[in-house]
């Protein structure tokens, strides 16, 4: 057994608890099945498990560590059900409780698993895995004071856990606190010196070969292992080497590792292409010019929100910041408010169609009750001086109908940059957040294709001059006549703070957190040039 698997399986060990049972053949099969979960044999885990459940179906630490196996196996929905079907057999269980949490929020449900891991907390208050559980689940939140409050909670309670030190680091690079993420996050090397997590984290303040190359060295060492180690340090791993490798101008060797890493997220990623893209298709259908000029007239009059839209790592993140950096505006973030509002106003009024197809179903005042909804949830976000509030979801591209006739004084700026820079910046990227068609070259250039080709849609169908366009381009060689153009469009007053935006202090929660703090600069034009030998699949699609 090697040093990751050792590792794994102590974690592991933590969650694996058995209460006191007083059938003895359920005991030793408990007993037997947990010594195989601890040792990574999970099929004869299972099957003690299954073998008490043919005798007792309301077994609750069998159904419990059933669950822990389900979790293990990424399958989140079988874990849930399994541990929440444990729980209603024991009863409310501090161990269970934080178990079920630790599966929410891995399944993308971390609104669901706050108050589930602060109710494991209550039962079990000194219990230093579940704070750092939380403490992720309200990052993911985008609370993010709260999370590194919770990460530090855990390091109270365990003063050597490196992997809350770790998340509290990310945190804090969130936050803008970069001299303390550095310090969280060398304090997790010191005790995990071959972390890739950490050293990945601590590269995107500081670089590879910032401190004479050690960094640099320690990936190189456990790239000799690559193969014994999770598939998610892997993953890392081929991510970090190809940043690396990039640094050092040796593009073939970082490509190479790109795209081993990108292929090991792909094969394990549930991605839908025909799905994905069929839904972007199917808006040109819906939102015709007929249908916008039908309905338009019907929205809200406030002119309040500014929406950002267009791919990630296109130059977003760097205008919401400058905006941001006016007294008057406030960044929200990638916010999913707007999809929400529709949903619920649909439901409320009986729709049963899917977005896009629901906006047929919006009648009368509907669109008005969609942005009163937006409206109301995205002022609780902002202190009551913002006259602008800027929701920088990429994503609601795909929205712009819906924001025009829900919102149609509403400003809508679209980002765009060169389309292979910035699908190389994608396939550079480990998200955070579940991008998968950014994993493949191929896929990533139809996807590209199509957002193009519903922009295009947009342009066509709406007023002229409804999207001001804005080349990251343009950003960088002309900042300052670029960002007073962007203001006086979004009907402000020019403020000289815009100019010194790197210095504005706000959580920014994309993979841009440590570009936005740095001066404007240019050396992300024309990336794409030095790997054009290795982009013929993404070429290709664009072309």
């Amino acid at each position: 057994m090697n040093r990751h698997q050792r590792r794994a399986q102590a974690k592991q060990q933590k969650n694996v608890a058995v209460t006191p049972v007083a059938d003895p053949r359920a005991l030793a099969l408990l007993q037997a099945g947990v010594a195989h979960q601890t040792a990574g044999r999970l099929p004869d885990a299972e099957r003690c498990y299954r073998e008490i459940l043919s005798f007792d179906p309301n077994q609750a630490d069998a159904l419990h560590l059933l669950g822990l196996i389900a979790h293990q196996q990424r399958r989140c929905d079988v874990a849930y059900e399994l541990i929440q079907l444990s729980i209603r057999h024991r009863g409310p269980n501090g161990l269970y409780l934080a178990n079920l949490g630790a599966v929410l929020r891995d399944w993308g449900k971390a609104k669901e698993a706050v108050p589930v891991l602060q109710e494991a907390l209550r039962l079990r208050p000194d219990n230093a895995e579940t704070y750092c559980n939380l403490g992720a689940s309200l990052r993911d939140l985008g609370r993010l004071e709260e999370a590194a409050a919770a990460q530090r909670r855990a390091i109270a309670l365990k003063p050597d856990y490196e992997t809350a030190y770790g998340n509290l680091g990310s945190v804090l690079i969130q936050l803008g606190h970069m001299d303390e993420a550095r310090a969280a996050l060398e304090q997790a090397i010191r005790i995990a010196p071959r972390s890739i997590r950490n050293h990945r984290y601590l590269a995107e303040i500081d670089g590879y070969t910032a401190n004479g190359g050690e960094r640099l060295r320690i990936l190189l060492d456990l790239a000799g292992s690559i193969d014994t180690l999770p598939l998610e340090e892997r993953i890392h791993l081929h991510f970090a080497l190809g940043k690396a490798c990039d640094e050092l101008g040796r593009h073939a060797d970082a490509f190479k590792h790109l795209q081993a890493g990108n292929a090991l997220k792909r094969a394990h990623a549930q991605y839908d292409e025909g799905a994905t893209l069929g839904a972007i298709r199917r808006i040109q259908e819906v939102y015709t010019r007929e249908h916008i000029d039908t309905a338009a007239g019907r929205g809200h009059p406030s002119d309040v929100p500014i929406f950002v839209v267009g791919m990630p790592r296109s130059g977003t993140t760097l205008m919401e910041q400058m905006l941001a950096s006016h007294p008057q505006v406030h960044g929200g973030g990638e916010l999913k408010l707007l999809e929400m509002a529709m949903n619920s106003v649909r439901l409320n009024n009986g729709g049963l169609a899917t977005f896009p197809e629901c906006v047929v179903d919006l009648r009368g005042t509907e669109f008005h009750d969609v942005a009163a909804c937006y409206l109301q949830e995205v002022g609780k976000l902002a202190p009551p001086s913002a006259k602008r509030i800027v929701d920088k979801m990429t994503m609601n591209f795909r929205m712009l109908g819906a924001i025009h006739l829900a919102l149609p004084n509403a400003k809508i700026i679209h980002v765009v940059r060169d389309p292979i820079d910035t699908c190389l910046s994608c396939f550079s990227k480990l998200f955070i957040e579940n991008q998968s068609y950014t994993n493949d070259l191929g896929e990533l250039g139809r996807y590209y294709a199509t957002y193009r080709r519903l922009m295009q849609h947009w342009r066509e169908v709406l007023p002229e001059g409804r999207i001001l366009d804005v080349h990251y381009e343009n950003m960088v060689a002309t900042f300052e006549s670029e960002a007073r153009r962007i203001i006086a469009h979004c009907g402000l007053d020019w403020d000289d703070r815009c100019l010194t935006f790197y210095k504005t202090k706000r959580p920014v929660m994309t993979a841009s957190a440590t570009q936005v703090r740095r001066p404007i600069y240019d050396t992300a034009v024309g990336r794409a040039r030095a790997y054009g030998p290795f982009l013929g699949p993404l070429i290709s699609e664009l072309h």
